[in-house]
């Protein structure tokens, strides 16, 4: 194992990707317990919320864990485009008998701020990650204070190098195959996303820290191919998402499960801002890349009524199915069962 992961006390580096919204802290947990890093995804938990899970979490957990953050930098509120929003969504409203004036409005995730690292202090968690680079430096100071290893995502070797310069200890290596958002903040441009296993190396040789590859490792043999590439741990995420302990929703479970999940692909429709999910209806029909979605985390708002309204029906035309492009393997059964599986896989190699 990596010198840098060794203090954690880790039976393997095997991390779980933090997965807002398809997870809270008994997945962590589990993992936690079977000798994994577990990871707690604060980036749509309110001060009040993040307080909670955590003390739910080290009530019955005395192992390192991983609590997950953004750090956009949130967009100028805009006029113009919530009425191109508003526009492009209202047929799918009258169709669910909804009022398109009525769309609500505002972010549906919030930045990495004070108000978090004041709750974030008392835990002083082993491990704080952050998506879309790093925190403020004093906000970043202050993480590092209390002794949290600060890991971020790169997607491509420049990010990774910012991201050392600018005080991360260990960088994600997050492939193009990696469901959920991509962690790129040095440029929009999608056509600089590559695979993990092109990427990997490439961020390996380029960085003196420890990389942690992500995306598309979700079976026994990626696991031993991140390590024969050079990575000092492996984070895994959709293989986790029909694992008991997971709050993954029912209908989200069911697209996992069907030869739906073999059609992943980049959208903004759901937030505005490239993340992988299985294509549904909004995907095809919008985008899946729709040039009047809101910057992001705007484009969420507008969506939910149509969320909720579709699901009650039973269907997942506008639910975001994050998912990687591997989810082949993605079972049902305990998370701590999974992680041992690839606990034993990284020490096989």
């Amino acid at each position: 194992m990596s010198h840098a992961f060794k203090p954690l006390g880790l039976e393997a580096p095997i991390f779980q990707a933090p997965m807002a919204g398809a997870q809270n802290h008994r997945l962590a947990l589990a993992v936690c317990q079977a000798g994994g890093l577990g990871a707690l995804p604060a980036a749509m938990l309110s001060p009040d919320a993040l307080q909670a899970e955590l003390q739910a979490l080290t009530a019955a957990n005395r192992a390192p864990f991983n609590v997950n953050f953004f750090c956009h930098l949130p967009p100028a509120p805009s006029l113009e485009a919530e009425a191109r929003w508003q526009q492009a969504l209202a047929p799918y409203y009258r169709e669910f008998g909804l009022d398109p004036s009525q769309m609500p409005g505002g972010p549906g995730r919030v930045p990495f701020g004070h108000d978090s690292a004041d709750v974030l202090q008392a835990f002083r968690p082993a491990v704080v990650s952050f998506h879309f680079g790093l925190p403020a430096p004093d906000l970043l100071a202050r993480v590092k204070s209390w002794g949290s290893l600060v890991l971020s995502s790169a997607t491509t070797v420049a990010e990774a190098q910012w991201l050392q310069a600018h005080g991360a200890d260990a960088i994600i290596a997050q492939g193009l195959e990696a469901g959920g958002h991509r962690g790129m903040f040095l440029t929009e441009d999608l056509s600089t996303q590559i695979g993990t296993f092109a990427l990997l190396p490439q961020i390996v040789r380029a960085v003196q820290v420890p990389v942690i590859a992500a995306g598309g490792i979700a079976t026994v043999q990626g696991v031993a191919a991140a390590k024969a590439l050079g990575a000092s741990a492996v984070q895994i995420g959709t293989a986790y998402l029909c694992s008991h302990e997971a709050s993954t929703s029912a209908l989200h479970r069911a697209a996992l499960q069907s030869p739906a999940a073999q059609h992943t692909a980049l959208t903004n429709v759901f937030s505005g801002r490239p993340a992988r999910g299985i294509v549904n209806r909004l995907m095809r029909e919008l985008g899946p890349l729709c040039a009047q979605a809101p910057a992001f985390p705007m484009a969420t708002a507008g969506i939910a009524p149509l969320r909720s309204a579709a699901e009650a029906q039973g269907n997942s035309d506008f639910t975001p199915l994050w998912s990687g492009q591997n989810a082949s393997v993605c079972r049902t059964a305990a998370a701590a069962d999974i992680t041992r599986d690839f606990l034993r896989a990284w020490h096989a190699v």
